[in-house]
């Protein structure tokens, strides 16, 4: 089952954690996980609603980046 449709949300957190200031965001994303910063901070007390919205946010950027 894709993590997003869990109950409850699991992390999308790798442990390869590196934030990448050359990605898309102004912020830059984690390398690892592909979420921004704001994410990665919020993620302990977000809903699972919260956290569905950023694997779509995740989904979406890993169709937009390259990966070379």
């Amino acid at each position: 089952m894709r993590p997003e449709l869990q109950t409850p949300v699991p992390s999308p957190c790798i442990s390869l954690c590196e934030m990448a200031p050359d990605t898309a965001s102004a912020k830059g994303l984690c390398r690892g996980c592909l979420r921004t910063l704001d994410e990665i901070v919020a993620w302990g007390n977000a809903s699972d609603d919260y956290k569905r919205a950023v694997w779509a946010e995740i989904r979406r950027r890993e169709s937009e980046l390259d990966f070379d």
